[in-house]
């Protein structure tokens, strides 16, 4: 049976109680975007003791992320049954079980299953959920309620970079990983702060079925499967063409942060350097996310924000064109500067504009198909760069 419908006359309160619901969706989009970025800090060590090449080492993070995007129709279904509180509680639950789970393992596969599928499928829950419940409690303010929550991402790596370092030096990536398991439980008090907005949905309407009737089961059952996937999207142009984009750019967009420190140390950079390099385009990231949701939510850009990610994606593919040029560790940190600019721009915007184009009641089942479409180049992209790049890293030191 179709879903029940919804009051078309709701207004989202666009304020108030939305605010703590918009740090909550910091603190849990914050690890969501930040943990399979921060984690190439352990890649190094976890290759010399599992005697793993970095490309398997890199399919951590790869499996993380893929994980996290593939469950997105399913946590958009979840969402819809039970609202987005219980569901980011659940997610917090999974990372942090998963994380200290990891710390016993004993070959690359296992930190495959605990830290790649099960905390993956984790950060699913606490995406999509942080994401849903904004569009239901903004709509004038949305822009900015959006770069605001997506700024935790910046901020989580700008503080976890160097923290996993430091966890690093003192515990290893074992102790390191049990630590990090308890930090991640702060995604249940993140969930706790998302109290439902407006009444509750009203049951579905109970329809009577003769056994024999397969003719009236049959639509019941494709309802529920149409429930997770929608696959009507693909007959509006908008989605396709925001879609086709968003594989190009997400194939290549993670590369970047996650071999950063690991080619700044191939290239002679101490440890320390390399991690604040992650450090910094975290830093600049923060305030450009808010940044851009205001310039965003102003009345001349809002009616044109399909443009301006337009530009942020150009933006952020020119800065990395613009990488293989660096020779010394002065233009790295400008480098990251400029990468966490762009970088800010598109994240600030990405779903922003999937808002605008298929609506609040749709955007639920529109981000959940986009993340399970997305979760192929994300799973692809790092492993392809990283294939043969630090297998052999270039010998000649940058000062």
């Amino acid at each position: 049976l179709p879903p029940p419908t919804r009051p078309t006359d709701f207004k989202p309160p666009d304020g108030g109680w939305g605010w703590m619901v918009v740090i909550g969706a910091h603190i849990s989009i914050g690890f969501s975007y930040a943990t399979p970025k921060a984690l190439s800090i352990f890649f190094k060590d976890i290759q010399l003791d599992l005697q793993a090449g970095y490309s398997e080492i890199a399919w951590i993070s790869s499996i993380m992320l893929a994980a996290m995007y593939a469950g997105g129709p399913v946590s958009s279904a979840l969402v819809d049954r039970y609202g987005s509180r219980p569901i980011v509680i659940l997610g917090g639950l999974m990372c942090g079980a998963s994380m200290v789970a990891a710390s016993f393992g004993n070959s690359i596969v296992y930190l495959y299953l605990c830290i790649g599928v099960i905390a993956g499928c984790g950060l699913a829950l606490n995406l999509n959920a942080s994401l849903t419940i904004i569009s239901k409690y903004f709509l004038a303010k949305r822009p900015l309620a959006n770069g605001l929550a997506m700024a935790g991402s910046p901020v989580f790596l700008c503080f976890l970079a160097p923290f996993n370092q430091y966890l690093l030096d003192k515990f290893g990536w074992r102790g390191s990983f049990l630590i990090l398991g308890a930090v991640m439980l702060h995604c249940c008090v993140a969930g706790a702060l998302m109290r439902p907005v407006g009444s509750r949905n009203p049951p579905p309407t109970k329809v009577e079925e003769r056994p024999d009737d397969g003719e009236r089961r049959k639509p019941g059952c494709e309802g529920r499967a149409k429930k997770i996937v929608d696959w009507s999207f693909f007959k509006d142009r908008a989605f396709v063409i925001y879609l086709i984009g968003n594989i190009m750019f997400i194939f290549g967009a993670y590369a970047p942060i996650m071999f950063l420190s690991a080619y700044a140390v191939s290239r002679g950079v101490d440890k320390y350097s390399a991690a604040y390099l992650l450090s910094i385009m975290g830093f600049v990231d923060m305030f450009v996310r808010p940044g851009t949701g205001l310039i965003a939510n102003s009345k001349w850009v809002r009616p044109r924000v399909q443009y301006l990610f337009s530009f942020a994606v150009v933006f952020n593919g020119t800065c990395h064109l613009l990488c293989p040029l660096i020779k010394n560790y002065t233009f790295l940190v400008i480098y990251a500067v400029f990468f966490g600019v762009a970088f800010g721009m598109v994240f600030a915007l990405i779903f922003e504009c999937l808002m605008d184009l298929m609506g609040p009641r749709r955007f639920p089942r529109a981000v959940g198909l986009v993340t399970i479409v997305e979760c192929v180049p994300m799973l692809l992209g790092p492993p392809t760069a990283g294939n043969d790049r630090y297998e052999n890293p270039l010998p000649a030191p940058i000062r």
